[in-house]
């Protein structure tokens, strides 16, 4: 009983030491490989591991400089473009306006040219009132052009600029009383003040 224990000790120590040799020969070669990168290294001499780091860096940097370079001309190129469509959107920002009083402007052609031939007054100025409405419409819907009131209001400078005065004692505060001159706000701001003739109570 006592010996079939030992043969049984004996293998099982064999099967152990075969289990460790592959790792230990994995290890052995390891050293191995690394020895042989020192004795590689150390015939690579100092100047010449210098100059290697020297190349490397060198190559990085011509690197970093064509990126710079592509990137200074993208930016370039972009701003450009931007100069380009801004200039554009400059100088057509009034074009829908433009087409808007073409329509118009083909109504005065139509009535000059009805007014050339001898027309009828009274259709010409018919006419000419249409086109007129329809312009002060169109500027008013599409582009927020308003006509100030004037005659019959109560006098504001911010609205009105007084060309005339004339004393008044029917009347109980400053009043506009002639208009010669529209005013006009665009979008409720006043681009031009209509110039009125007040009256003011004594």
């Amino acid at each position: 009983m006592k010996k079939k224990t030992e043969e049984k000790n004996e293998k099982e120590l064999e099967q152990e030491v075969l289990k460790e040799e592959p790792v230990c020969e994995a290890e052995n070669e390891a050293t191995e490989a690394s020895e042989e990168q020192k004795q590689e290294e150390e015939q690579v001499s100092p100047e010449e591991l210098l100059q290697n780091q020297v190349n490397e860096l060198q190559k990085a940097n011509a690197e970093l400089m064509d990126q710079m370079i592509r990137r200074q001309a993208e930016l370039e190129n972009y701003r450009k473009r931007l100069i380009r469509d801004k200039e554009e959107a400059v100088q057509f920002a009034n074009a829908k306006l433009i087409e808007d009083l073409l329509t118009f402007l083909d109504n005065m052609d139509r009535a000059l040219a009805v007014a050339k031939n001898g027309g009828d007054v009274k259709s010409l100025i018919e006419g000419l009132e249409m086109s007129q409405n329809q312009l002060y419409s169109t500027l008013d819907k599409n582009w927020g052009l308003k006509t100030i009131e004037s005659v019959g209001k109560e006098f504001d400078p911010m609205l009105h600029e007084a060309c005339m005065m004339a004393i008044d004692e029917s009347l109980e505060k400053e009043t506009v009383l002639e208009e010669f001159q529209k005013g006009y706000t665009l979008h409720e701001r006043v681009i031009r003040p209509a110039k009125v003739k007040i009256g003011k109570p004594e």
